[in-house]
């Protein structure tokens, strides 16, 4: 915060020589990082201050004297399982001759990515009270992903998925959950204050195919914005596990205009508008909901798209050999969002510009506020796509989706070696 240059603004009605001295009480504030839904206090002029958040306002955090401050945090909502993925590509599930066994589930993908890339992420799922659940939970721990939310469930097992891989690296699935423990999360087993907590809550739409998880998961979202955190939605269509085409269609947009940031593929968008072309701007745009804040297009190895109210654009990604597709948009999904979680004004519309400024009200609150002054910074954006497209290229060069997860320092190095 710039206390020196708020004398220079003109704000209508705004005495904004008599805030600036109580501004500076706040100062600590500029050499931390404006992030999630925290407060701070502080005494200005013998009054008690305390630092109040409203929705589209900046959010600022301040811990108590020494302490370090953590990264906002992701929660991802759904299902977790194991991936048996073939040692050999390009044969089918009877002919291969032998499978590594390898842990996954979109949502736990995300979370792992996150954490690996050095973020602060929770996952909340349920798996069975048996080997593979346990086996589960404890890779999450390990790899740095709170892992409280977790339930498990002593009547039904854990999910399993054998993954057919081509000779392309492209897969299909056939999966076990007839049912699993992930379809039987109830409502009463959330622990409401992870979710409360999130400054991003992620899922996808698999969640949503049978109750009581369906009604876990629209209470669970329901928490997390009422709490005033983003919602991440990446649909990652499994068309053989819903009843049919339609179900899962309809299944899938039922939840659509509730998300500020959707995630979709080549594929669904096709599948989602009818056969249309997805490369048509004017078809994305169907999907564009008025509440919508971004709409990301992943493209494999051309890279990505983006689409705000305002403007559109293409990222190119990095050229790479695939060995195994799995969990290459959940590590794009998981680049993008640790790079939102550090910087919100990833969002930021563009008439908004965010300028910190001290309004003390009558009842001793002080607001960091959004003031309209210009345009947003679009290169932001594209690089923070730059980095998610990085993510999933690596991502492919291993076999299974959270073993082949990269680290910040790998996707660094990847970055640099591509555009040299």
């Amino acid at each position: 915060m710039v206390l020196s240059s708020l004398s220079s603004l003109a704000f209508p009605g705004v005495d904004v020589a008599s805030i600036a001295s109580g501004c500076r009480a706040f100062s600590s504030v500029s050499s931390t990082r404006l992030s999630s839904r925290h407060s701070a206090g502080a005494v200005v002029h013998g009054k008690r201050f305390q630092v109040a958040l409203r929705p589209g306002f900046v959010r600022a955090s301040a811990g108590s004297p020494g302490s370090k401050e953590s990264s906002p945090l992701v929660v991802c909502f759904g299902e977790i399982l194991i991936d048996f993925v073939p040692t050999v590509n390009g044969l089918s599930l009877a002919d291969a001759p032998a499978f590594k066994k390898a842990p996954g589930g979109a949502p736990a993908n995300v979370a792992v990515g996150i954490a690996r890339l050095g973020g602060s992420s929770a996952f909340i799922g349920k798996v069975g009270e048996d080997e593979f659940g346990y086996m589960l939970a404890d890779i999450l721990k390990e790899n740095n992903v709170d892992n409280s939310g977790m339930r498990f469930d002593p009547g039904a097992r854990t999910a399993l998925a054998f993954v057919t891989l081509k000779e392309s690296g492209e897969r299909e699935f056939m999966f076990y959950r007839n049912p699993s423990a992930d379809m039987l999360l109830q409502e009463s087993e959330l622990d409401l204050d992870i979710i409360r907590a999130a400054q991003i809550f992620h899922y996808g739409s698999i969640s949503l195919i049978a109750e009581p998880c369906k009604s876990a998961h629209l209470a669970a979202a329901k928490v997390a914005k009422d709490a005033a955190g983003l919602l991440s939605y990446d649909p990652n269509l499994r068309l053989p596990l819903w009843p049919s085409a339609e179900s899962a269609r309809q299944g899938i947009l039922s939840i659509w205009d509730t998300a500020d940031v959707i995630k979709i593929s080549e594929e669904e968008i096709s599948f989602l508008t009818g056969g249309e072309d997805p490369y048509d701007d004017a078809v994305v745009r169907k999907l564009f909901h008025p509440n919508l804040k971004l709409l990301l297009v992943t493209e494999g190895q051309d890279g990505s798209r983006y689409y705000t109210k305002d403007f559109s654009g293409r990222v190119g990604g990095i050229k790479v050999k695939a060995v195994d597709t799995t969990g290459a948009g959940d590590a794009f999904v998981a680049g993008f969002l640790s790079q939102l979680a550090d910087d919100l004004s990833l969002l930021q519309s563009g008439s908004d510009f965010t300028i910190p400024t001290c309004l003390p009200s009558k009842k001793n609150i002080v607001v960091f506020a959004i003031l309209s002054r210009g345009a947003r910074d679009e290169g932001k954006l594209r690089d923070a796509l730059k980095f998610a497209n990085a993510c999933g290229a690596l991502t492919v060069t291993e076999r299974g989706a959270i073993p082949a997860l990269p680290t910040r320092e790998a996707v660094q190095q990847a970055i640099v070696q591509f555009a040299a």
